[in-house]
C-alpha cells in the first residue's frame, strides 16, 4: 500500500463503515477506528442497526473521505466480526492515544466512551483500492 495511504489509515480520525440491511439496503455510518496494519479495531454502541447488519450479513465495505476533490481514495471490501474477548476501549492505549482530544471534545472519558461504545468490531480487509 502506498505512504501516504498507510499514513492517512493511521492518523484519520473517521472512515465510513458501510453494511447491508436484511431488506439489502447499504447502510453507511461514521465511525472511529484503529489501524493495525492488516485489520480494524471499532467500538460500536450495542443494539445498533450496524450491528444488527453485521450478524446477518458480515460482508462490509470501509472507505476514507477523500481529498483535494477525489484525490487520494483508500476503500476496502471486508468482513466484519464482533469480539468477545477483546478488551474495552479505555484499556487499548492505542486508541485512548488517538481518540483522547475527540473524545474529551465530546464531553466523554476515556471510561465512559467505552461504556457507551462496549461492543468491540474487528474489520478485516478482503480486497483494497487505493487511488492517488
Amino acid at each position: 500500500m502506498e505512504d501516504w495511504a498507510e499514513e492517512r489509515l493511521r492518523s484519520d480520525v473517521a472512515a465510513w463503515l458501510t453494511t447491508v440491511s436484511p431488506d439489502d439496503q447499504p447502510q453507511s455510518t461514521p465511525v472511529w477506528f484503529l489501524w493495525d496494519g492488516s485489520t480494524f479495531l471499532m467500538y460500536s454502541r450495542p443494539d445498533t442497526p450496524k450491528l444488527r447488519n453485521i450478524e446477518a450479513n458480515p460482508k462490509v465495505s470501509l472507505h476514507l473521505d477523500a481529498e483535494n476533490e477525489g484525490a487520494h481514495v483508500v476503500t476496502f471490501d471486508a468482513t466484519a466480526e464482533v469480539l468477545r474477548d477483546q478488551p474495552p476501549a479505555d484499556r487499548v492505549p492505542e486508541y485512548v492515544e488517538k481518540y483522547r482530544q475527540p473524545i474529551a471534545d465530546l464531553g466523554w472519558t476515556p471510561e465512559s466512551f467505552a461504556a457507551d461504545y462496549s461492543v468491540p468490531l474487528r474489520i478485516t480487509p478482503t480486497r483494497v483500492q487505493v487511488w492517488e
